[in-house]
């Protein structure tokens, strides 16, 4: 890569340009534009290492009848708006919510949707003691709880 080049790629990687599209635009390959950034800011690299990563949105099918209790509940604004943009799969006579939150926000549905138990004085009614142990496993599979 020319050397004026160079420079012009340390700028955009700085303003936050990935390498994918850096390599798109100066018709390099990718390693060719690590290789121009790799000496860019050494203590750099360490900075972001210490830092922790920021979490990442994950994608869980959520059951209906988790939905449909959690519709009803008081949530956080970040709770709500990741419920209301969910997308719906129908499934045979129900469907399911396909939600994509960071993993503390799916814990924290989990945790809204305890009493689909029959705890704190409500019936249990099997299907929804049943949805709700499905969600409780498939964010049970992400990571450990915070």
């Amino acid at each position: 890569m020319a050397a004026e080049k160079s420079g012009d790629v340390r700028t955009a990687y700085l303003e936050g340009h990935s390498i994918a599209v850096l390599a798109r635009d100066h018709r390099v390959s990718r390693g060719a534009i690590r290789t121009a950034v790799a000496d860019l800011l050494p203590d750099h690299a360490a900075a972001e290492e210490s830092a922790p990563a920021p979490e990442l949105p994950v994608t869980l099918d959520m059951p209906g009848k988790v939905a449909d209790y959690l519709r009803t509940t008081d949530l956080e604004p970040a709770e709500r708006a990741a419920l209301d943009q969910g997308t719906t799969v129908r499934r045979g006579q129900g469907y399911t919510l396909r939600v994509s939150a960071v993993p503390a926000v799916h814990h924290q549905f989990l945790a809204r949707c305890q009493p689909l138990d029959g705890g704190q004085g409500l019936p249990a009614v099997p299907a929804q003691r049943k949805a709700r142990r499905e969600y409780e496993n498939r964010v049970g599979a992400l990571t450990p709880q915070p």
